[in-house]
């Protein structure tokens, strides 16, 4: 919605630019005391009843999620998921120590992406920087990565940090189902993950802001009582 020139659907509040919305959705709920944290969520773990959400280097636990990712639309290259944890990170701060003093690849999509570069040349790393490039391929002998290949460019390297915005649901969750591509959810919002609840547009169409909002309201009630009922069972 942030690239969007001008919303006119959004009932009440028609004529303004994506960007003039979300800050006034955003203002609204500091003002009601939500806290929001930046980062790159990279996987999820349930343990017991509490879920545990790796943010960059940082862990956050919680006893439900509600999942609004949007719609991930890149899809993976090839040897991306080959070579995952062996040579193909996410994260250059949680990783780049593994490859102090290595040729690593740094693939930028993401705003923070050319800081992490930054990070990755102050422990010593060999970093090559792709801007955006559309068509990479990994590759890799006796187990690890040993070159990538961005729009026509080989370089060998020890690792490639895909520095992505976002990740797709599957890939932080990888036990979540999915109907015709999106997450299914039931009228509660509910995932097949116990304490897990989808909202706005990975449930899929219409893709459209108002449809988001309302089923953001329900999975937020759905995961308080989901919450309470744990609480309850716990006294």
């Amino acid at each position: 919605m942030w690239r969007a020139e001008r919303v006119e659907n959004y009932l009440g509040l028609p004529g303004q630019s994506g960007a003039e919305l979300l800050k006034k959705l955003r203002d609204h709920a500091e003002q009601a005391g939500v806290e929001f944290r930046e980062g790159r969520v990279l996987n999820a773990a349930a343990m017991g009843s509490d879920w545990y959400v790796s943010v960059g280097s940082d862990m956050e636990n919680a006893k439900a999620i509600v999942l609004a990712a949007g719609v991930a639309r890149a899809k993976k290259f090839p040897g991306e998921a080959e070579y995952l944890g062996r040579g193909v990170s996410y994260c250059a701060t949680c990783d780049g120590m593994l490859y102090r003093k290595k040729p690593v690849a740094v693939l930028g999509y993401s705003d923070s992406a050319k800081k992490e570069a930054e990070f990755l040349r102050s422990i010593g790393c060999d970093v090559t920087w792709f801007e955006k490039p559309k068509n990479c391929e990994i590759h890799g002998e006796a187990g690890k990565v040993n070159s990538i290949t961005c729009d026509g460019e080989t370089v060998n390297i020890a690792c490639a940090f895909i520095l992505r915005p976002a990740l797709a649901p599957t890939d932080v969750f990888p036990n979540i189902a999915l109907e015709n591509g999106y997450v299914a959810v039931n009228r509660q919002m509910a995932t097949n993950l116990p304490g897990v609840y989808a909202a706005g547009d990975c449930t899929g169409g219409p893709l459209q802001v108002s449809k988001a909002a309302g089923e953001g309201l329900i999975a937020g009630q759905s995961a308080a009582k989901y919450v309470a009922e744990l609480a309850r069972k716990s006294a």
